[in-house]
């Protein structure tokens, strides 16, 4: 529900999208713009409309990751919202990050008979945990494989950036680490900061660092694979659980909780499988 306060003072800068749009909205910090939380658009319900509406109408600048229109049945694709704009208004386009090179088995499956369907313990999936499940063979994590998924990561990214005239934010994976992702979609905020710094030059605000203070986005945190640290040289440890809301969970927990999800769930692992073929060949062939 659209019912925060509007924070700061100066232009009125209206962020939407996904849960990135909210850790990009605090980077961009309070001291010489205002900002208010808009609820991620998969989050946004009719009652919604009305205030959202009144929002974009007032706003100086705004800032959306692409969203097709009439998402979820409601009028709020970006080019809908875009049209609630004054003439005057700033717009600026951010690419939704996601990024497999630290995290080169693990995906997220929208089966298209329930796009919403997550497995429990982490919204993640492991491609060797899918396969398996497929019956199919069973990938290894190779520094050579964790190179080839970077950059077939990383060329996607670029393409969206490029067919939405995005904000780009690509090359802060060139050469990456894992401060840049907590899991494959979730920035640290090295990325966030820097990519607050690009949308105000793409917009015309004075520059500005800002620090939160504490980790934005920072709710699960992925395990660390020794071929990754391997790929690019980093001097982390390995480990072998997830941080999910301040509590470690083995990863082998994980696995046997998804295996016995997937044997309910066929249609995922089925729907897994194929939409992540190109990186589980990268993967089998090692």
């Amino acid at each position: 529900m659209i019912d925060n306060p509007i924070e700061g003072a100066g232009p009125l800068v209206v962020i939407v999208g996904n849960c990135q749009a909210e850790s990009l909205r605090i980077m961009m910090g309070t001291s010489d713009v205002r900002t208010v939380r808009v609820p991620a658009v998969h989050e946004l319900v009719a009652s919604d409309l009305t205030p959202l509406a009144q929002l974009l109408a007032l706003a100086d600048v705004f800032i959306s990751q692409p969203v097709q229109d009439d998402y979820h049945g409601l009028p709020i694709g970006t080019s809908q919202m875009r049209a609630l704009l004054r003439p005057t208004a700033a717009v600026a386009l951010v690419p939704v990050i996601r990024f497999a090179g630290l995290y080169p088995t693990q995906v997220i499956v929208r089966p298209p008979s329930a796009p919403s369907l997550e497995p429990p313990v982490v919204p993640y999936h492991d491609l060797a945990t899918l396969a398996e499940a497929a019956g199919a063979p069973v990938p290894r994590v190779t520094p050579p494989a964790v190179r080839a998924i970077a950059a077939l990561s990383l060329a996607e990214l670029e393409r969206r950036e490029q067919r939405h005239d995005a904000v780009a934010i690509s090359d802060m994976f060139i050469s990456p680490d894992f401060s840049a992702m907590r899991t494959i979609n979730h920035p640290g905020n090295t990325v966030f900061a820097e990519l607050a710094r690009r949308v105000r030059e793409r917009v015309g605000l004075p520059a500005h660092s800002y620090d939160p203070g504490r980790p934005i986005l920072a709710n699960i945190h992925a395990p660390r694979e020794q071929a990754v640290i391997d790929a690019f040289a980093l001097s982390d440890q390995p480990t072998t659980t997830w941080r999910v809301d301040g509590h470690e969970v083995d990863t082998s927990a994980v696995q046997d909780a998804h295996r016995t999800w997937y044997r309910r769930h066929p249609e995922v692992v089925a729907a897994g499988v194929a939409r992540h073929a190109d990186a589980l060949r990268i993967l089998q062939a090692g």
